[in-house]
């Protein structure tokens, strides 16, 4: 994706950020619905559009993003959760080396991985909420560069703690290989992801969720540290959270590591 497409996305984004105070109060917001907002074992249906735009990758000529699809649907005491991923990535870093459908491009674009995984919840009060359950991701990658080739199963864990000002809580999930492509490497990867909001009110805060990935099978890893704000609004019985948040990395190791990261998106909850 160009630059100045991005650029024009992120403007979108704070521009809605400025504007949602006054869209807010067409719905009123309880305390509950802010915290629960950001709360990603929240019993109800929700659908998140993620995107993390990379300008600058370690040791490779060229940027990367990728736009994140999530579905979420209680079923019982589980929650289940589908993403899908549509990355682009320069062609310096994929491995192996592959050709884009347009031979005039320096990267190459499409579906990649899709995983889905079920959360038990252990735990659901309005104040506290853990869950864990087991993780499924599948060789969907239109471009062997996008993907892995390789069938991973592993499990998924989280945590979410809420006050009236502050909201905390963590992800983790871990995934290995078991079948696919003889060729392609195997996968053993560990993702954490630490998280905190700070209500500031009216519906914005402060927020910090980075990504912590550690390629245990490559012997690579990318630890970042995030700082941004978004907004809770309602309309209805939906509640709305747009966010923005500039991601710094502070350690990594491994060609292909992205330096720097705008993540930014919309969760949306479905109210009954």
């Amino acid at each position: 994706m160009k630059k100045c497409g991005i650029v024009a996305v992120a403007l979108s984004v704070i521009s809605l950020l400025s504007a949602t105070p006054a869209l807010a109060q067409e719905g009123e917001l309880s305390a509950a619905e802010v915290a629960n907002a950001n709360n990603p074992l929240a019993s109800m249906k929700a659908f998140n559009v993620h995107n993390y735009y990379t300008p600058s990758l370690s040791g490779v000529d060229g940027t990367a993003n990728t736009f994140w699809f999530r579905y979420a649907q209680p079923v019982g005491r589980f929650l289940v959760r589908l993403s899908v991923p549509l990355p682009t990535v320069p062609l310096g870093g994929a491995a192996p080396p592959t050709v884009p459908a347009d031979p005039t491009s320096d990267s190459v674009s499409g579906v990649g991985d899709l995983n889905i995984f079920a959360a038990y919840l252990a735990v659901s009060e309005p104040a506290k909420t853990f869950g864990f359950g087991p993780l499924l991701a599948a060789p969907t990658a239109t471009n062997e560069a996008l993907g892995s080739e390789k069938w991973q199963g592993g499990v998924a864990a989280v945590f979410f703690k809420a006050t009236p000002v502050v909201q905390y809580g963590g992800l983790l999930t871990w995934q290995a290989s078991f079948a696919g492509e003889e060729e392609r490497d195997d996968t053993n990867v560990v993702v954490a992801q630490p998280f905190a909001m700070f209500q500031i009110g009216g519906g914005t805060y402060l927020r910090t969720a980075p990504l912590w990935v550690f390629n245990i099978e490559q012997d690579t890893y990318h630890i970042p540290f995030g700082f941004g704000i978004g907004q809770v609004l309602k309309q209805g019985n939906t509640v709305f959270n747009i966010f923005i948040e500039p991601q710094f990395t502070i350690l990594h190791k491994g060609v292909g590591q992205p330096r720097f990261q705008l993540f930014m998106g919309m969760n949306t909850q479905f109210g009954g």
